[in-house]
């Protein structure tokens, strides 16, 4: 279920997702050996009021996705963070941003991070709302790069775990938007 971010726990999860998921975003373009003094300072800044045990638990989310090896393309050179992708599907006006871009010869990869937690175990019990999203990026960057296979994956940064979407769900989330 989606959360308010000015629920209970006074927006602590959205402002968790929120820091990760920049740390993510910026830390590839640095040297990796620059990156962890540089998260350690950015999280640190008073304006994210975290104290030093929350700033740990972040810095350590953060750095077990960007030093998985299997993932060493997605936030290698050649990728690209933050991607606006702009168009219509089905007669509504799509805009949003791709977290993480991967063009290769025969294939694009679109990554989203998500910050849920726990996050679902099967690519089946994830909320359709995300399916849509990604569904909605598929077909637009199909769009920019005809013929090549678009790959759409969410990275559950708890845990942290990779999860690529069926084409199947993808493409009945896609005719469902276009209805």
């Amino acid at each position: 279920p989606v959360r308010s971010p000015t629920g209970a726990d006074r927006g602590a999860a959205f402002r968790r997702g929120l820091l990760i998921h920049r740390l993510l975003q910026l830390l590839p373009g640095l040297e990796p050996d620059a990156r962890r003094g540089a998260a350690w300072r950015f999280l640190e800044r008073p304006a994210h009021g975290l104290d030093e045990e929350q700033v740990a638990e972040f810095l350590e989310e953060t750095f077990r996705v960007l030093d998985n090896p299997d993932w060493e393309s997605v936030f290698g050179p050649g990728s690209r963070a933050e991607v606006p992708v702009v168009g219509v599907v089905g007669g509504a006006a799509i805009s949003g941003r791709i977290d993480r871009l991967v063009v290769e010869p025969d294939r694009v990869r679109i990554l989203d991070f998500k910050t849920n937690r726990p996050p679902p175990e099967r690519p089946e019990d994830v909320p359709r709302g995300y399916v849509r999203q990604m569904a909605a990026y598929r077909v637009l960057i199909s769009e920019v790069y005809p013929g090549r296979e678009v790959e759409c994956s969410l990275l559950w940064t708890d845990g942290p775990r990779l999860m690529t979407l069926g084409a199947d769900a993808l493409d009945a989330a896609a005719n469902a938007l276009q209805a």
